[in-house]
């Protein structure tokens, strides 16, 4: 394995590793990010970052949700927002992440 294979590797993990490898343009395979896609990202990114915020609670709820719904089953996820005194998932949350599976 190549050092720079290696490092391509490396920086596939991580809350950050995304923003990184966007930010360098380059994706985890060391192929270009096409500079349309880049464009658009950033374009949207931007509107994002100029909007209005609800609070903490809620971004991290929608975080621990989002995320949380890919590697926790429902129930569990359930009772771990509840225990952390979060809402317990919505029904249209509970469609979205678990409906499909």
């Amino acid at each position: 394995m190549t050092a720079e294979t290696n490092q391509v590797n490396q920086t596939t993990t991580g809350a950050d590793a995304i923003d990184e490898a966007i930010a360098r343009g380059i994706d985890f395979d060391g192929s270009p990010i096409p500079t349309a896609k880049l464009e658009l990202y950033n374009r949207v990114m931007g509107l994002e970052a100029n909007r209005q915020r609800s609070g903490v609670s809620n971004t991290m709820r929608s975080r621990i949700v989002r995320i949380g719904a890919k590697h926790i089953p429902q129930a569990e996820l359930d009772t771990l927002l509840v225990d952390a005194g979060f809402a317990p998932l919505k029904e249209k949350e509970i469609a979205f992440f678990y409906g499909g599976k």
